[in-house]
C-alpha cells in the first residue's frame, strides 16, 4: 500500500491528561483496567446496565450472524452508541463497560457488539474470524441502523475494534444514520503491531497467544468436522499462527498481504464520510505512535495524542474515570446528528 504523507492531518496534544508519576508507566496503564480492584469496580459500576441489556442476533448478510447486547437509553436523548472491543476482548471487556456506563448515564442507548468468534460466539458462524472480515462489521452496522430507525449512531472502538470502525466509516455501505466514530488506541499498521508484540514485553505476546489459542480450541469444539488446530496450537507463536491460518483459511497469498489488508495507514481513510476522532498515547507499547504520521490527509480526521496512557489505558487513578471515556463522550457531544459528506 502506498504511504501518503500526513502533514495535513489535524493532530493535537492533550494537555488535560496528567496521571500521577506512579501511574505513568506504559505497561501499568495498559494492564491496570483489567486487574482487580479496577476490574471489580468497573463491573460493579456497570451492573445495572448489564442487567438491563438484551441480546440481539444480527443478520449481517451472506449468512453471517453477530451477537450484540442492547440497553435502552432515555427517550429524550435519542442517540445510540455502538461500542466495539479489541482482539480477543468481548462486549463485557472492562474498557467497553466503563465507557458504556458513562454513555448510559448521559442517556444514550447502547449496543455492545461482539466480533465473530468473540464473546463465546464461535457456534454462530462456520467461517473463522480474521481481521479483514470488514463485511461482518459493516453488515452489523446496517442491521443495527435498521433496528434503531432514525436515531443517529455514534461509534466507539478500542484497538482492533477502533481499526474496524474506522475502516467501516470509509466504506460506501456505511448507514446514513452513523454520525461519528471515535477510535481509542486503534491498530494502524498491523505488521508493526505484530512486531511490537514479538519484540516488546513478553507478557503481551503470551497473553494474546493464550487468548487466541483458547478461542481456536472452542471453535474446533463447535465445528469438529471443520477444524483441527492441534498442531497449530503447539507453535505458541503469533507469527507462525498467523502465517498458517492465512495460508490455510483465507484467500490472501501470504501474511504480508493479509496484514496490509487491514492497515489504515496510507490512503485507506481518505474516503471517510463521517467525522472521525483518534485518541492515541505516544507510549503505547503495542501501537507505534510514529504510524500516526503515516495517515493520509482528510478533513474529517482529528487525532489527539497524549504523552502517557499505554494501550487503551488512559488511567488517572486506580478508580478514577478513564480519560478515554471522557474523551469519547466529549467528542460525541460536539458532533450532534448525522454529518455525511
Amino acid at each position: 500500500m502506498t504511504q501518503a504523507p500526513a502533514t495535513d492531518v489535524s493532530q493535537q496534544r492533550a494537555t488535560d491528561f496528567n496521571p500521577p508519576a506512579w501511574l505513568r508507566g506504559s505497561h501499568l496503564q495498559s494492564v491496570l483496567p483489567s486487574l482487580p480492584p479496577r476490574r471489580n469496580w468497573t463491573r460493579w459500576q456497570s451492573r445495572a446496565l448489564r442487567a438491563a441489556a438484551r441480546p440481539w442476533l444480527l443478520d449481517c448478510g451472506d449468512g453471517v450472524r453477530l451477537q450484540a447486547w442492547h440497553t435502552e437509553g432515555r427517550a429524550e436523548c435519542g442517540r445510540t452508541a455502538v461500542l466495539l472491543h479489541g482482539w480477543e476482548g468481548n462486549a463485557d471487556s472492562c474498557y467497553v463497560l466503563s465507557l458504556a456506563q458513562l454513555l448510559h448515564a448521559q442517556g444514550y442507548a447502547l449496543v455492545r457488539l461482539n466480533l465473530r468468534d468473540h464473546g463465546r460466539t464461535q457456534p454462530l458462524n462456520r467461517g473463522l474470524f480474521h481481521s479483514c472480515r470488514l463485511a461482518d462489521v459493516t453488515g452489523a452496522l446496517r442491521a443495527i441502523a435498521a433496528r434503531c430507525g432514525a436515531q443517529p449512531l455514534y461509534l466507539a472502538g478500542f484497538s482492533l475494534g477502533g481499526n474496524f470502525l474506522l475502516r467501516a466509516c470509509a466504506e460506501p455501505t456505511l448507514p446514513e444514520s452513523v454520525a461519528a466514530v471515535v477510535a481509542i488506541s486503534p491498530v494502524l499498521d498491523p505488521d508493526h503491531t505484530l512486531r511490537a508484540l514479538e519484540q516488546g514485553w513478553p507478557l503481551y505476546h503470551s497473553y494474546f497467544v493464550r487468548r487466541w489459542s483458547r478461542s481456536l480450541r472452542y471453535k474446533q469444539h463447535c465445528w469438529p468436522d471443520v477444524y483441527d488446530f492441534a498442531e497449530l496450537l503447539r507453535t505458541r507463536s503469533l507469527r507462525v499462527m498467523t502465517d498458517v491460518l492465512v495460508r490455510e483459511r483465507t484467500a490472501f497469498a501470504d501474511s504480508a498481504a493479509y496484514l496490509d489488508g487491514y492497515s489504515i495507514t496510507g490512503a485507506r481513510l481518505q474516503t471517510l464520510t463521517v467525522p472521525a476522532r483518534i485518541l492515541s498515547a505516544d507510549d503505547d507499547p503495542i501501537i507505534p505512535a510514529a504510524d500516526l504520521d503515516r495517515l493520509a490527509p482528510t478533513p474529517l480526521l482529528r487525532i489527539t495524542r497524549t504523552a502517557h496512557g499505554g494501550h487503551c489505558g488512559f488511567m488517572s487513578g486506580m478508580l478514577a474515570r478513564a480519560y478515554s471515556d471522557e474523551f469519547a463522550v466529549r467528542q460525541f457531544a460536539s458532533l450532534l446528528g448525522p454529518v455525511h459528506t
